[in-house]
Order: structure tokens, then sequence, then C-alpha cells
């Protein structure tokens, strides 16, 4: 006959049991946290490089080390740079897909674009994408009801302008270049277009397929503008020097998109912080791992603060003295 003493002692180790075995199922959220014990695969795709897009990279893969997904020990990353070739991106995204990777991150709206042609079926993130609904990856950029996620690159371009109007206070029209195949590139000139036209300024564009057509773009406005502005374009972005070694002969400012773009030699930017961007999203895709979230239903997310970078040498070439009160908050390439 088994004793009460015997019973109860029973009773408390099936309780321990059963307390150990939900801690274990129980925890959720971060790899960190116990949830994933085996090792995840994750492709990442990154259109070309430049600092920008390299920046957004390796935000994203410190990104998911915070929420500890960290390489070498419960993560594969296989990283891959199409190097701005649409057919490298296809033979990518259908590795990805042979492989079968638990998610893709995709870097820049054309990579994006081919990854998720190819599948609709693994979680794709991606970033350096201006407007996620424009370029056809979700049906609305708060729900974006797919599989693709992440997080935009859109700059504040009506305070860029305000920006440019303190350094060049006279400007009268506004040289614009940008590759015109980039949705990215158009919505951003658009938005330009809109906010210059409310200052009585003119906006003459000039556009590129390729970087072996910058410089001749550039020569285009010389002589009919008194800034150029260049938005968050992949193939200017790669090939900086090449337009300010026309821009800075001239004598024109020439107001970036964002910070990279800048420290090759543009003369100013209120922009996005590529590193913080690419790390904000992989924590979204630290989330899609752990099954917290699912991209169909996480908005896509932006970047709320963005900071001066000025050029001081870029400035001391083209003869323009940089107001006292912008250098307070900038940060200052000497």
């Amino acid at each position: 006959m088994i004793s009460l003493k015997s019973k109860k002692l029973k009773a408390l180790a099936a309780g321990l049991m059963l307390t150990l075995a939900m801690g274990i199922v129980g925890c959720g959220g971060d790899a960190k946290d116990g949830k994933k014990a085996e090792k995840v695969n994750v492709g990442i795709v990154q259109l070309v490089e430049h600092e920008a897009l390299d920046a957004a990279n390796k935000g994203f893969v410190e990104g998911l080390a915070s929420k500890g997904y960290k390489e070498g020990q419960n993560i594969t990353f296989d990283k891959q740079n199409a190097q701005a070739d649409q057919s490298n991106l296809q033979n990518i995204a259908h590795r990805f897909v042979n492989n079968k990777v638990d998610l893709i991150c995709a870097i820049a709206t054309p990579a994006a674009q081919t990854v998720a042609n190819v599948t609709s079926d693994i979680p794709i993130v991606a970033t350096a994408v201006t407007d996620y609904k424009m370029a056809k990856l979700v049906k609305d950029n708060d729900k974006p009801g797919t599989n693709v996620t992440g997080t935009t690159d859109m700059n504040p371009v009506a305070e860029q302008l305000d920006l440019l109007l303190k350094l060049v206070p006279n400007v009268k029209t506004i040289g614009v270049i940008y590759c015109s195949s980039e949705v990215n590139s158009q919505l951003q000139v658009e938005i330009l277009k809109k906010a210059a036209a409310a200052k009585g300024i003119t906006v003459k564009e000039a556009t590129v397929s390729t970087v072996n057509d910058i410089q001749q773009a550039a020569h285009s406005l010389v002589g009919s503008v008194q800034a150029v502005y260049i938005p968050t374009d992949n193939v200017l972005a790669s090939a900086i020097p090449t337009l300010i070694s026309v821009t800075d002969e001239a004598k024109l400012p020439v107001i970036c998109g964002e910070g990279g773009m800048v420290r090759a030699g543009g003369l100013a930017t209120l922009g996005v912080d590529y590193y913080k961007l690419g790390f904000q999203t992989g924590v979204m895709a630290a989330d899609i791992l752990s099954g917290k979230a699912k991209p169909a239903e996480m908005a896509i997310q932006a970047q709320k603060e963005f900071k001066p970078v000025i050029n001081m040498k870029s400035a001391a070439k083209i003869g323009l003295t940089i107001p006292e009160e912008l250098l307070k908050d900038a940060e200052v390439i000497k």
C-alpha cells in the first residue's frame, strides 16, 4: 500500500516536471530565449557595393545577433552581391530557393523585387527600399499581406531642400540626377519637384541608365542650375566621385540623399543612417525566425531621426562658407 507521504512526493515531482516542460516550450521571441535550438539559414542578397548598402548589410547581421542569432553558433548566412546585374539577381534568388533558406534579406529595391518574384513562400525582409507598395512588394505598407516586410529608407526630401536653401539661399534652379529605372528615385524626385514648386524653385532632371552616363548627365546641368540634388539612388551612390569630378569644377554644391554619398565627396545631407536601418531589419527578421511574427502582418518600419552630415572639404573646393548654426549638431567631415 502506498503511503500518503509517498503520494505527496510523487505529486510534487510530477508538478516540477510539468513546470520544467512548460518553461522549455513556453519561452518565445528570441533565439537566446531557447526556442530555436536548431541552426537556421539566411540568404542575404545585396544589389551592389556602396557605403550605404554595405552598412545596411552589417547592421542586419548585428541586429540578428542582438536577438541571439549569432553567426557560427545558431545561424548561417549565405551572403551574395549582385554587382548591379539583373541576371545575377535572378541566379541568387533561385539559389536561395533551391537551398531552402529559412529567410531572405534583400538589400535595395531591385533585389527585393527579384526575390519576391521568385518565391512567395520564404519570408523576405528588405531594407533600403523607399516605398514597398509602389514597388509592388506589398499590398499595403501598414499590413503587407505578402511574404515581404522590412524597413524603408524614405528620406526627408522636403527637409533636405530646406538644408540646400540654407547653404545656397538664392538658388532658382536645382538639377537632379537619377537612374530612370529605379522607382525609389522617381518617387523622391516627384517629392522634390512638389516641395521646390511650393518655394518657386525649378527642378531640371537628368537621367542615367548606368554609371557610364553620369558624367554626361552632370555636364548637361552645368550652367543652367545653381545646385544639384541626388536621391538615394544606387547607380549614383556607387559612383559619386565620377559626379563630383564635374560638379566641383563647376563650383556646384551637391545635396545628397544619404551620408555615404557625402563622405564620398558630396556637400551635405540630412539623411538615413543605413547601419541603424539594417539593424532594425535584423530585429524584425529575428521575430520572424522565432515565430513571434509573420511578414504579412508586420508593418513596414521607418527611421524617425535624421542627422545632418556636412563635408567641409567639399565646401572648400567649391568656395562655399557653411553657416556655424548648421555645424552644431552635424557629423562634420574635415
